[in-house]
């Protein structure tokens, strides 16, 4: 039997990590003791978040000289994101925590004046025409980090690596480094389709190994961070108690006839392998039912998780009932360990939302002070802020004048019913049905406070229209805060997705019913997106 073997501590999501392997023939055993170790030929040290929470785990439980000793026995070890950033020296994030060593030198941060920090997206690995474990210049992997390795030409191969790279906003950094029988990958080949999963077997069948360094012939690279392309999934339960995919007419998801019946637009599993093959950066799914009366254990989108996970290759987020709550037999349940439900289950994001606004609001009541105790914070200290997405549902508030509020406003360039010249962008909690005094700026900088790494950017006045985004909620917001921005709502053709991106800074950009009604496909989209000259991830079929 082809067997790899699979540190088990607290990493994120892994089970995308299993589905890869066994996808690519192999099965999984896990390490669950530092004695343990020594039985494991092929050994990979998955992780996700915190440079020193990975660490400390992996020093407290006994792990780092086991690892060490699998690595000088000479037997093959692969670490992906922080289990890369693990084999240097130290990392800015935690001066306080040492690494491996196997690699001289410490990670920094990126620069986040002129970019949003962290790096979320698809981008090149670089090997200079040098076989780095089937690594293609014409290829595209998903990273997701905020420190990095800087590269300086020559320092890493001096030491005898074979590295890759990757570029993002002026900063050259690491992308993935070999050397022996160790590789190293910071983005995360699970989550990189079919690219990931040849870096994936390169590795288990020993190929990668013994032919690295080797010249290689191939196209020129591509450019750098790719224009990326969600896919979201509206889920809930319909009257006969089915779980569908669904799409709302400014937050409505009841047909306009005379029964009301839930709208109908798929299965969410079969959906979202078919958004896959064409070739989405990421699928969202959004649970917009409550299931009160289900066991935690139970809840159908985890479920919907494993089965997606095993043949969907991009990341995944859920959204939807991560709040602290108590279960059926009275057990009380916190935020942290139902995200920790979704993860396991195969997620790799998590994204709050009305939560998040009751958070905000008790962040300025408290004069902005931060205890550690918001869903926010607990899931991005154990997982980083790369996992915890907030989905912000503003609406319009048109106001005569610039100070006739004391929320942030903005001239806009469509005025409202009675002439108003500008507006201000209320949040909203329960799925658009309440607004509160609190506006989208405030929002997102107290989110950002708190930990989280990324803004799915919804407008209910938008949602359903297929009118184009609200190009000037985008550009208030991205100038609020400095974490990456997913705009959301309104794209009704391939132009939508086009003048976003040209005419504001998103970083992604997301659509649903467009893609629901067999209206346009993602393969179409991310063409038209290439055919003007923006760099898109290529959808690859084989491995």
């Amino acid at each position: 039997m082809r067997t790899v073997h699979l540190l088990d501590y607290v990493a994120g999501n892994v089970r995308s990590l299993v589905n890869a392997i066994e996808k690519c023939g192999y099965t999984v055993e896990w390490i669950r003791t530092p004695d343990e170790v020594p039985r494991a030929e092929k050994l990979i040290l998955p992780g996700v978040g915190h440079f020193g929470h990975c660490l400390s785990q992996l020093a407290s439980a006994g792990y780092l000289p086991a690892i060490r000793a699998h690595i000088d026995a000479g037997k093959p070890f692969m670490g992906i994101c922080v289990g890369l950033q693990a084999l240097f020296e130290g990392s800015v994030e935690d001066p306080a925590t040492p690494g491996l060593g196997l690699i001289q030198g410490k990670l920094d941060r990126f620069d986040d004046a002129q970019k949003a920090v962290p790096h979320i997206g698809w981008n090149s690995a670089n090997t200079s025409g040098k076989s780095l474990y089937d690594l293609r210049s014409d290829s595209k992997y998903y990273y997701v980090h905020s420190y990095k390795y800087p590269y300086k030409k020559g320092e890493l191969e001096d030491q005898g690596w074979t590295v890759a790279t990757g570029a993002y906003g002026g900063e050259i950094f690491v992308g993935a480094v070999a050397k022996d029988n160790v590789l190293a990958t910071q983005f995360h080949p699970e989550k990189s389709g079919v690219a990931g999963l040849r870096v994936i077997n390169a590795f288990l069948t020993g190929e990668g190994a013994r032919t690295l360094g080797q010249d290689v012939a191939g196209p020129a690279p591509t450019g750098g961070l790719t224009r990326r392309i969600i896919a979201c999934l509206d889920v809930r339960t319909n009257d006969q108690g089915d779980l569908v995919v669904t799409k709302g007419d400014q937050y409505d998801v009841r047909e306009k006839t005379d029964n009301r019946g839930v709208r109908n637009l798929g299965k969410p599993v079969e959906l979202a392998k078919k958004y896959y093959e064409q070739g989405a950066d990421e699928i969202t799914f959004l649970n917009i039912t409550s299931f009160r009366d289900c066991p935690l254990a139970d809840v159908p989108m985890l479920e919907i998780l494993r089965r997606t996970s095993a043949t969907v290759f991009v990341p995944l987020t859920i959204g939807g009932g991560i709040r602290d709550t108590v279960d059926t037999d009275g057990t009380k349940v916190s935020a942290l360990e139902i995200a920790t439900m979704y993860f396991k289950s195969g997620a790799d994001k998590v994204s709050i939302g009305s939560d998040a606004v009751l958070a905000a609001e008790e962040y300025y009541a408290m004069n902005r002070r931060l205890f550690g105790n918001t869903a926010v914070e607990q899931i991005s200290r154990a997982y980083g802020n790369q996992a915890v997405v907030i989905s912000v549902d503003p609406k319009r508030v048109y106001v005569p004048k610039i100070d006739a509020t004391r929320h942030n406003t903005i001239r806009t360039a469509f005025p409202g019913p009675k002439g108003e010249n500008y507006c201000w962008y209320a949040c909203t909690i329960k799925g658009g049905r309440e607004t509160r005094d609190l506006d989208v700026v405030e929002l997102v900088q107290a989110v950002e406070a708190m930990g989280a790494g990324e803004i799915l950017l919804n407008c209910i006045d938008r949602d359903g229209t297929n009118s184009g985004f609200d190009l000037e909620l985008i550009d208030q917001v991205k100038s609020a805060i400095k974490i990456p921005v997913i705009a959301s709502s309104g794209a009704g053709n391939p132009g939508h997705f086009e003048e976003v991106f040209a005419k504001t800074r998103t970083d992604a950009a997301l659509g649903a019913g467009i893609f629901h009604r067999g209206e346009y496909t993602l393969k179409q989209v991310k063409d038209h997106l290439a055919e003007k000259g923006l760099e898109v991830r290529k959808f690859e079929a084989y491995i």
